[in-house]
């Protein structure tokens, strides 16, 4: 059985040969170079990749990579390029927007999906849980301690109602 720390290196090769192959995909549709963007695997929480549009670069978040290989290295890493590639030849534009999705469909041929379905039990680490009018939501420390200390104030999407604390859980 092969370490963690090999494992690791073989997905990080894997990612860069998706990268390779999604920016030479989209080279040939533009006709024009982009630069191989920098990456890291340092990103933490529930996200599974951000991209730095003026850096060039893109944060995965390794424990997502290492739990959901398959469906992170061939819809998470063209996702983040897609942001990339995007900023680079419209400006800034919104996110997921018709150019993002273009890319995506048009060029990667690939759902233009926002969002990931991973498990983040493993990542999300301690919830508040909260109430409003019509459900119950679970907010990470950062929010409940900007309620805490801010004052700050957030509502349901749904029934614009205020979340109001319930007691804390362990996940």
């Amino acid at each position: 059985m092969q370490s963690s720390q090999t494992r690791f290196r073989h997905l990080k090769m894997q990612v860069q040969r998706k990268l390779a192959e999604s920016l030479r995909l989209a080279e040939t549709y533009f006709k024009r170079e982009f630069p191989m963007p920098t990456i890291n695997y340092d990103l933490r929480g529930v996200k599974a990749g951000v991209a730095y549009l003026q850096k060039n670069e893109i944060k995965f978040n390794r424990t997502l990579l290492l739990e959901n290989t398959h469906e992170f290295i061939h819809q998470v890493v063209p996702h983040e390029l897609a942001h990339l590639i995007v900023y680079q030849v419209f400006g800034r534009v919104k996110p997921h927007g018709k150019e993002w999705q273009g890319v995506m469909n048009g060029i990667f041929h690939l759902p233009a999906e926002t969002c990931h379905q991973f498990d983040v039990q493993n990542v999300q680490g301690k919830t508040f849980e909260y109430r409003c009018v019509c459900q119950t939501h679970f907010l990470s420390i950062r929010r409940h301690n900007r309620i805490l200390k801010e004052g700050v104030e957030y509502l349901c999407r749904k029934c614009k109602g205020k979340l109001v604390f319930v007691g804390e859980n362990e996940m």
